[in-house]
């Protein structure tokens, strides 16, 4: 009887496992599922709508995973999946996903036919060090002197953005960015903090523009009548405030009679005027005011006096812009009026405010050589269409980063996991018992981008996937889903590539993702 009881209490044990990786397995392929139809250039928009009524119109994965609200651990676990590839790629973010959804339906599969998960998992990671193999020996290296290579691997990024149709314009201003901050021959990353994406709504995308130089939303302090225009700009960053100083503590002065009244405010010109005179005494005629939390930065008598003194004034800059824009201006700011040397300054041929649709802007341009920053102006008609805009230059920009750590090439359109899926398919045959059976069914699991690439440009994906098998058997390593012509396609030859580290990356996340879904025998609520 107590045997009976145990075996019992066993199966119970084991069922609940079960249900816990089914639970999991579910809630992974559902999310998977929601972002399914919109990889590739021909998938779909998603709407959504954020808690304070904002509204956001993409097809980013990374974005759209970000927005969501989830609540079950697996399917939190895909999201991360999502951010993981957006660090460490920056594209490939709905492949990423997608690829997970179609290795746990594998998993799903070989579980019912009573294979343990560790067989699984082992199997799995064997297929993904295979698949990184197969990938490398296809990869094309890549010469950085070739421009024209680097900005059709960023078109290729920006073909399934909304802003598609402006990819002429948005790839070479990605590559040029990227190589004036890093040089491909000494570097092998490139830091994307050196290079300023500043929005401004209004015109169109094509209005969008790459200024060697520094661009700010804030307008020219002009209340006191100051100049407007500075050529052969001396600029000083200044962190200190151009206003009367308060006390340290909460009081109050009591002034009894109207003496001590003007005198107070005779000291509190006095003590503005003299740090105007500091500041004109270093010749600068450009000032950075940073933004002050305490008091106001400046006062309507410091506007006075610079404008007296012809020194054009920007306020309110951001204390997280300081450190960029001194790393492009070459300069250093100041934190006192006793720092105040003319070595300090920064140099710029010319400092100006310019127009647009919806307000103003400043530009400066002609900073010293060599500089190790860009700054990129984006444009956009509407909100929506600038934040697409922002997030499209973000994926551009990554991708050139890809090139930099990764000096390979590889042809999309799904080439590579169909040329993988086949390879292993071939490699599953020279294993034995377990390892056989799962590494074939991660290689078919790897089909799923095909057919949701053909699916979403409303082919036949079932004819499309048994015709792309064929071309692959017969050795055609590069044929991928040609989206825009319906039709089966040589990638190379189309000018689709991406960097090798966007395919290998998302193949290795997604592999580690399940597994460790696989991993999991329980789910216990914490207090």
């Amino acid at each position: 009887m107590g045997a009976i009881e145990g075996g019992t209490q066993l199966d119970g044990g084991k069922r609940q496992q079960d249900d816990v990786r089914t639970s999991n397995i579910m809630a992974g392929k559902a999310i998977s599922d929601a972002v399914r139809t919109s990889l590739g250039p021909r998938g779909m928009d998603k709407m959504m709508e954020t808690q304070s009524g904002e509204v956001i119109i993409t097809n980013d994965g990374a974005t759209i995973l970000r927005h969501m609200s989830v609540s079950h651990p697996a399917a939190k676990m895909m999201v991360e999946l999502s951010k993981s590839q957006d660090i460490e790629a920056g594209d490939g973010t709905t492949s990423v996903v997608v690829l997970a959804g179609g290795l746990l339906n594998a998993v799903q599969g070989l579980l019912t036919r009573g294979l343990h998960p560790n067989q699984i998992s082992d199997a799995f990671q064997l297929a993904n060090l295979k698949a990184d193999e197969i990938m490398r020996g296809m990869s094309i290296p890549v010469d950085f002197a070739d421009k024209e290579t680097l900005i059709k691997c960023t078109t290729t990024s920006l073909c399934s953005k909304v802003v598609s149709q402006n990819s002429s314009l948005l790839a070479p201003l990605a590559v040029d960015a990227v190589m004036s901050i890093a040089d491909p021959a000494t570097e092998t990353n490139a830091d994307l903090n050196n290079i300023k994406v500043v929005q401004k709504l209004g015109g169109t995308v094509d209005d969008t523009e790459l200024i060697q130089g520094l661009v700010f939303s804030q307008k020219i302090s002009k209340a006191a009548g100051g100049p407007m225009r500075m050529p052969n700009a001396k600029i000083a960053v200044i962190q200190f405030c151009l206003s009367p100083p308060k006390t340290d503590i909460e009081n109050s002065v009591v002034i009894s009679d109207y003496q001590q009244m003007d005198r107070l405010l005779k000291e509190e010109r006095n003590y503005i005027a003299d740090l105007c005179k500091k500041i004109a005494k270093t010749g600068c005629n450009v000032v950075l005011l940073q933004k002050s939390i305490l008091r106001d930065a400046i006062t309507d008598l410091g506007l006075h006096f610079l404008s007296k003194l012809k020194i054009m004034l920007i306020r309110d800059v951001e204390r997280d812009q300081i450190e960029f824009i001194c790393k492009t201006l070459n300069c250093t700011p100041i934190a006192s009026a006793d720092a105040l040397r003319p070595e300090k300054l920064g140099k710029a041929d010319m400092v100006e405010e310019i127009g647009t649709s919806d307000g103003k802007i400043v530009k400066i341009t002609g900073v010293p050589k060599p500089c190790k920053t860009a700054s990129i102006l984006c444009r956009g008609s509407n909100k929506m269409m600038l934040e697409e805009n922002e997030r499209s230059i973000h994926d551009a920009l990554c991708v050139v980063r890809s090139l930099f750590k990764e000096r390979y090439l590889i042809p999309g359109g799904s080439a590579p996991e169909m040329e993988v899926s086949y390879k292993l398919m071939e490699y599953s045959k020279t294993l034995s018992g377990a390892d056989s059976f799962c590494v074939r069914a991660y290689a078919e699991a790897l089909e799923i981008v095909p057919a949701t690439l053909a699916e979403n440009a409303g082919l036949n994906p079932i004819s499309i996937v048994t015709e792309l098998r064929q071309k692959h058997a017969r050795g055609e390593q590069y044929a991928g889903v040609n989206v825009r012509k319906g039709t089966i396609s040589n990638m190379q030859d189309e000018n689709v590539v991406q960097p090798l580290l966007v395919s290998t990356s998302a193949l290795s996340l997604a592999t580690e993702c399940v597994r460790m879904m696989l991993k999991i025998d329980g789910i216990i609520p914490c207090l």
